[in-house]
């Protein structure tokens, strides 16, 4: 069950949850509502500020025993200095809420200042994400062992209309991150094509939207012979995944978001090796990022039309797989020499973002686990952004910054298509080592130059293979966020709001 989110006064000292989180930067002091609550504590918030026992740095966390009468523990817990106010604020409720989900508090509640709509938002999310856990397939504790599971969570502030606002909003973004990355952590004998295609159906279903899903013979019925080469070595029904949300004009252009579900990736016949394959279950996190981020929209209720497209297979080696030097037809009509199997995702997207076209949409957004070597240049801090739209890049790179999904923009020059040239047809699908994720956008841009287009690179981004603090090792939920801020933001430029 999602976390239960709602909006109270300020009146801190009676606080009815067991654990209040108190977020504080560094150099912070007391507000008023401060205040109160130090006095009903007999000074202890202020002596731990004085005394630098608590400095408010980023993922610094204190517990002090709360008043008589009020919440029973105050967890404070640092958001660094004021540099990312957003981020800042999501990471540290994030954590705040893991904290209490581990020490088995039922209800949390928050506190950061006088929060607005938008710092109310940004809590609220970071609350969610921070509950959620993935346990649908470990065997409960015994009773006498158990702790109650974290439900609810509270958001104080002294306007407490306003942020019910963010607190809604916060509510249907985190709702939709969590899908994903619950998409991302199952298992991938669970989360097969077909599990995401029934997750597509139960969103269309509960949100009025149409779904359409497309199977082996439909996409051979599309040509769609560059998706089909990935699936050619599994058993499992290919799924390409269309969701169609018509909230905007009638026959208004729509935003179409697309996502690699690639929901294994063995590399096929260029297998990888066998260290850490298992994380390649998290080679879906795209077409789950598509997913969440319908789900949001739908519950934010944007005036605008969006349609989420994604591109579900598996990638194994058979002896009916795709080999190295084969050469396959794309939707568009384009031959591909297919020169490295587990390059299979830009095979994939090549023929979903060819599909796109259909839609006739204002603008294109791929998100997709696509290269090692985005993370190499990258890390694991932000999102590789390509497109051949300046403006859209920057719409992209902004949404990014609201939604704490910060992504970077490397360039598409065309001095590196010549590294994608094949000889025996009109592009291959790798172009080695050397400038990996680029050559990896340039070969998507093939087939995206009939609408504006930007491709994420979430390689780095969408999990990640260590404890984060704030966030447990796994999935991150990129790029629901970014999706949903950009595609919030061109709601409300087209009706006319800020």
């Amino acid at each position: 069950m999602p976390l239960r989110l709602s909006a109270r006064a300020a009146t801190l000292a009676s606080a009815e949850v067991p654990y209040l989180a108190i977020a504080l930067r560094k150099g912070a002091t007391l507000d008023a509502a401060l205040a109160t609550l130090d006095q009903a504590v007999g000074g202890a918030l202020g002596r731990v500020l004085t005394s630098r026992e608590f400095r408010g740095a980023r993922d610094e966390v204190m517990h002090l025993l709360g008043p008589a009468g009020g919440p029973a523990h105050l967890l404070l817990v640092g958001l660094g200095p004021p540099t990312e106010p957003g981020g800042a604020i999501r990471r540290a409720a994030a954590l705040a809420a893991r904290q209490a989900r581990k020490l088995g508090a039922s209800r949390i509640g928050w506190y950061d200042g006088d929060a607005d709509a938008s710092g109310a938002e940004r809590a609220a999310v970071g609350l969610m994400m921070g509950a959620w856990e993935y346990a649908d397939l470990k065997t409960a504790p015994p009773e006498d062992e158990r702790r109650a599971t974290l439900e609810e969570g509270v958001i104080y502030a002294a306007d407490v209309a306003l942020a019910e606002r963010g607190v809604a909003a916060g509510a249907a973004i985190g709702q939709g991150t969590n899908l994903a990355r619950r998409l991302a952590m199952m298992p991938p004998n669970l989360c097969t094509p077909e599990f995401l295609a029934a997750t597509a159906r139960d969103i269309g279903t509960r949100h009025g939207m149409a779904v359409t899903v497309l199977g082996r013979e439909e996409l051979e019925r599309e040509q769609m012979g560059s998706f089909l080469s990935v699936a050619q070595g599994t058993p499992q029904d290919p799924k390409l995944i269309a969701l169609e949300y018509r909230g905007g004009a009638t026959g208004g252009k729509p935003i179409v978001l697309v996502g690699k579900g690639l929901c294994f990736d063995t590399g096929g016949i260029s297998i990888k090796p066998a260290q850490g394959m298992e994380l390649m279950k998290f080679d879906m996190c795209g077409g789950a990022g598509v997913l969440g981020a319908m789900e949001s929209i739908a519950q934010l209720d944007l005036r605008i039309n969006v349609i989420g497209l994604v591109g579900a297979t598996t990638n194994m080696p058979s002896g009916t797989a795709v080999k190295p030097g084969d050469v396959v037809r794309s939707q568009l009509g384009k031959f591909i020499e297919v020169v490295n199997t587990d390059a299979e995702g830009r095979l994939v997207l090549a023929d979903v973002l060819s599909y796109a076209r259909r839609y006739e949409p204002d603008a294109v957004i791929d998100a997709a686990t696509l290269t090692g070597a985005c993370v190499i240049a990258l890390g694991h801090t932000a999102t590789g952004v390509f497109g051949t739209d300046a403006a859209l890049v920057q719409e992209v790179l902004d949404a990014g910054t609201r939604s704490s999904e910060p992504g970077w923009q490397l360039p598409l020059w065309e001095d590196y298509k010549e590294l994608i040239t094949s000889d025996v047809a009109d592009l291959k699908n790798t172009g080695g080592r050397a400038a990996g994720a680029i050559t990896a956008a340039m070969f998507l841009k093939e087939f995206a130059e009939s609408f504006p287009w930007v491709h994420l690179d979430i390689a780095g981004t969408a999990y990640s293979e260590t404890d984060l603090t704030y966030l447990p090792k796994g999935p991150t939920g990129v790029p629901v966020g970014m999706f949903v801020e950009f595609v919030r933001q061109r709601a409300a430029r087209s009706s006319g709001s800020s």
